[in-house]
């Protein structure tokens, strides 16, 4: 069942941002938030087949590297605060 949100006090560069992406997906302004929320709270499941499948091709393009410990600590720690 669909149900009725009214937003208040938006930011006018998140309402702007929104203004700009519902036009150039040539949809209401109502639709793209919902695509938006969407996107965010119902994200696309993978299949454990498709899953399976992204680690075998990562798998198969590194055979033959080898990796040193030091260069696995210093990866995992990249990005991190």
């Amino acid at each position: 069942m669909a149900m009725t949100i009214t937003l208040k006090n938006i930011p006018d560069d998140i309402y702007n941002s929104l203004k700009s992406a519902a036009e150039a997906h040539h949809r209401s302004l109502n639709s793209e938030v919902i695509a938006c929320l969407e996107r965010v709270l119902l994200p696309a499941r993978i299949s454990n087949e498709a899953h399976l499948e992204q680690a075998r091709q990562i798998r198969d393009e590194l055979k033959g590297r080898k990796f040193k410990s030091a260069d696995i600590r210093k990866a995992t720690g990249q990005g991190r605060p």
